[in-house]
């Protein structure tokens, strides 16, 4: 089922907007043109990921005789950072950055004349045949 969520022009730049649709809350961020949609549940102890900081991914220069000249942020990388327990989280992918296996759960996400659509799975019910 396709949801309506929001105007494009409605979220910042970078920027998101959480949810809550049949029970399941998800988060919809916006990185330039594009648009990414998680399940706000962190992998780690289904902490509000989706609520968290949004930074970009902290790095360490490292100079050409091999020293350490401080952390610098990525340029290109944009990370969500769940408030419970700091985990983090490539908004893009929804991966860890360390931890290729511990991932967010993606929500199919489009635009269409300027709105934000999800698509969610329909909720069944044990009685239905």
């Amino acid at each position: 089922m396709d949801v309506r969520v929001c105007e494009v022009a409605a979220l910042d730049d970078p920027g998101r907007k959480v949810v809550e649709i049949e029970g399941q809350q998800i988060g919809v961020f916006r990185l330039g043109d594009e648009v990414f949609a998680y399940e706000n549940r962190c992998p780690h102890l289904d902490g509000p990921v989706c609520q968290g900081k949004m930074l970009p991914l902290a790095l360490e220069a490292v100079a050409s005789d091999g020293t350490s000249s401080g952390r610098v942020f990525s340029k290109t990388q944009m990370n969500i950072i769940c408030p419970w327990h700091g985990f983090e989280f490539d908004i893009r992918t929804g991966v860890h950055p360390t931890d290729k296996r511990v991932r967010l759960r993606r929500i199919p996400v489009r635009v269409k004349d300027g709105a934000v659509y999800v698509t969610i799975a329909r909720a069944t019910h044990a009685n239905q045949r």
